[in-house]
């Protein structure tokens, strides 16, 4: 039995839907649920709704709403901005990091596939990125590089500024994931200089199944879809009307509570987690301490072993959690949630060895949760981890 409420500490797996973005798409479901390339009032009324949706994101991203494509997340947003960008260039070689969500290096390898060489940026203990080995492979015949702005698994913030400078000195693209990063932190694409962005609404409040693009202007791509020529030929289909009005909202209701101490507070609930998840044995942080180094303000990721020292199963540790009524994850939810549980390939590039590369939590906090809930997890973490094996060899 549970004992009380469930806590949920996944966001960066998915947010609950934020009330003012389903208030939107309420309203957006009765005054623009038309077709918004229609021609008639009730289509223009769409066309509408869906513009103020483009304007309000673009001034929350700092940027122009000629540059917002929306898509139908995340996922979908990378591939077009790898092989749309790729398109028009001759095929040379594509960077990754060697942390990037699965969408990423799924896209690169597409690349790979039409003859492009794929390349990995190595990382530190931290999951930084080496700008030396960065800027020493930013010659020909590299193209494109993309890097997540900050990492899912183990909250590390890479510095954008820097790496969209390098690529610029180079004349190479740069193209970001910033779908965690956009929650919490200003995402100023135009000043920063970045190529391309993607982002998905349901990292930060939004609905599921509404995500976007942001183009620079003048940069070539071509569509993965034909068909009616939406978002400016980049991607065809009939428009998300609704869910873009809940994406809008629910990002402007992000940046104001980076401002209003919203922010602050789950940063403060944060630390002082960590502080008493640090005193249980066989707790190790992993990733960059916050202290030292730049994180993401709502996440803690933590590696987990058992009295002698062994690695314990993170996914074991999932459930015994959710015995007791806490939601967590041991990785990317986009990593596989079947059959036998593999290495964090984002933990093995930051060098931890096999086995303690399949004992990570993660543990990602929200507005909705309460100082008083978040004291339950210490001795709810205490007692999962008691009844955990260790990973097999």
């Amino acid at each position: 039995m549970v004992p009380d409420a469930p806590l949920y500490l996944d966001a960066c797996a998915t947010t609950p839907l934020a009330q003012v973005a389903r208030q939107a798409m309420d309203e957006a479901c009765m005054t623009a649920w038309a077709n918004p390339s229609s021609l008639h009032g009730f289509g223009l009324a769409a066309a509408e709704s869906l513009e103020r949706s483009r304007q309000s994101l673009a001034a929350d991203l700092g940027t122009q709403a000629e540059a917002v494509r929306f898509c139908s997340g995340a996922t979908e947003s990378i591939h077009l901005a790898l092989l749309g960008a790729a398109a028009a260039l001759e095929p040379g070689r594509v960077l990754i990091s060697g942390v990037e969500h699965p969408a990423v290096t799924a896209a690169a390898g597409r690349l790979q596939q039409q003859g492009w060489q794929l390349q990995a940026v190595p990382v530190d203990a931290t999951g930084l990125l080496d700008l030396d080995a960065l800027q020493a492979l930013l010659r020909s015949p590299t193209r494109l590089v993309s890097v997540i702005g900050a990492q899912s698994e183990v909250g590390t913030l890479q510095p954008l500024g820097q790496i969209a400078r390098l690529c610029r000195q180079a004349g190479v693209l740069f193209h970001t994931d910033a779908v965690q990063l956009a929650p919490h932190l200003p995402l100023a694409m135009d000043q920063l200089g970045f190529d391309l962005v993607s982002l998905s609404a349901h990292k930060l409040g939004g609905p599921r199944g509404v995500g976007a693009l942001l183009v620079r202007q003048g940069l070539s791509m071509a569509p993965l879809l034909g068909g009616g020529g939406q978002e400016r030929g980049l991607r065809a289909g009939t428009e998300p009307v609704v869910l873009a009005a809940g994406f809008a909202a629910a990002l402007a209701l992000a940046r104001r509570q980076q401002s209003d101490g919203t922010s602050a507070r789950i940063q403060h609930q944060r630390d002082r987690l960590l502080l008493a998840l640090q005193d249980l044995p066989g707790v190790t942080l992993s990733g960059p301490h916050p202290a030292r180094q730049p994180r993401l303000p709502h996440h803690l990721s933590l590696l987990l072993s058992d009295p002698r020292g062994r690695p314990l199963s993170g996914r074991q540790v999932v459930r015994a959690l959710w015995q007791q009524g806490v939601a967590a994850s041991s990785g990317s939810a986009c990593s596989g949630a079947s059959g036998r549980p593999q290495p964090s390939p984002v933990l093995l590039a930051m060098g931890v060895d096999r086995d303690r590369a399949s004992s990570g939590l993660r543990l990602s906090l929200g507005c909705w949760l309460e100082d008083a809930q978040i004291e339950r997890l210490p001795a709810a973490l205490a007692q999962a981890m008691a009844g955990c094996g260790a990973v097999p060899p």
